[in-house]
């Protein structure tokens, strides 16, 4: 069965602050549910949300840089 994470536990998972979570729960754009009056975060659909995220980035190719002259 997969871990339950609090808010304040995706915040850390996710190196970032809690009312950053906050705000992608207001946009709707994390999967979460809540149990009464708190929001609980399946693990396994948090890592899913994360490699559909990496997958939506575009490649970045390495920056060229050119010498001083």
């Amino acid at each position: 069965m997969a871990a339950v994470l609090t808010l304040e536990d995706v915040a850390q998972f996710l190196h970032v602050h809690p009312s950053t979570v906050y705000r992608l729960l207001k946009n709707r754009s994390i999967p979460a549910f809540k149990v009464g009056a708190d929001w609980r975060f399946n693990q396994d659909s948090i890592e899913q949300w994360i490699k559909e995220r990496e997958a939506e980035r575009p490649v970045e190719s390495p920056a060229v840089v050119k010498p001083a002259r």
